[in-house]
């Protein structure tokens, strides 16, 4: 059986890892990154072999049923992801001191914050990221016009998730709150991208979509993982919507 782990994009390593991993119960995971010089491909299936993820469907619905726990391993270039659900496993004894519960601790990973909360993935923008783009639009809102704004925040290389949107329209917000004490026109909201690009993960992505992408990779790739109360942040809506939001859009 040809298992496909290899993701052509950031995009589709994030869209994979929230809607078909988290959002069925993979909840428990290891992500690290694959030191220069080694070569990835023996790596991966060395995982792959020992912890058995080469499974028909057939094969994951029997093992649950008798209470073992199925895994998937997903890569992004260097970086790589073990997602298991619950149950009896080796997984959960060689890698006991690394294993993280997307549940309480939000995988950090190319700019961006995933977990799963009230039966939903979710995908936000980590809280480096976030500040970041607050700190920058927030001091060009008195030295540029309102289209050039506008047209920074429809090039940002984050997919519009509904966390994400809603961090985005309060960046927006506090950008526009300077301008018009300024006396200066608002950025439109209508910049904000209200629908997410759908990936077939697997799939070679264009030239384009991936330079477009190179801007979320360096310098930082993974943040910590700290506790989901740690990840709130203060003066944005998003303080209170990642723990309400209903749906991974």
């Amino acid at each position: 059986m040809n298992y496909r782990y290899l993701a052509q994009s950031i995009g589709g390593f994030i869209q994979q890892t929230a809607v078909c991993y988290l959002q069925r119960g993979y909840w428990f995971y290891v992500m690290g990154e694959i030191p220069k010089g080694k070569d990835p491909e023996r790596i991966d299936q060395k995982l792959l072999d020992k912890y058995e993820i080469n499974l028909s469907k057939y094969q994951r619905y029997r093992r649950k049923k008798d209470g073992w726990a199925n895994l998937q391993y997903l890569r992004y270039r260097n970086t790589f992801l073990l997602l298991s659900t619950k149950g009896q496993h080796l997984f959960f004894s060689e890698e006991q001191s690394r294993i993280q519960d997307a549940r309480r601790y939000p995988l950090h990973v190319f700019g961006y914050a995933l977990t799963y909360r009230n039966g939903r993935a979710l995908v936000s923008l980590d809280k480096e990221s976030y500040r970041n783009l607050e700190a920058y639009f927030s001091e060009r809102a008195l030295h540029r016009g309102a289209s050039d704004i506008a047209d920074e925040i429809k090039r940002l290389p984050y997919e519009s998730y509904a966390p994400v949107r809603r961090q985005l329209l309060s960046i927006v917000a506090t950008a526009n709150k300077r301008r018009q004490t300024a006396g200066l026109p608002p950025v439109p909201y209508q910049c904000i991208r209200y629908k997410r690009t759908i990936y077939q993960p697997f799939a070679p992505e264009s030239p384009a979509a991936l330079a477009r992408e190179e801007e979320i990779i360096e310098p930082r790739r993974m943040g910590k993982a700290e506790p989901l109360s740690e990840q709130l942040y203060s003066n944005s809506p998003i303080s209170s919507g990642l723990l309400t939001e209903r749906e991974v859009h």
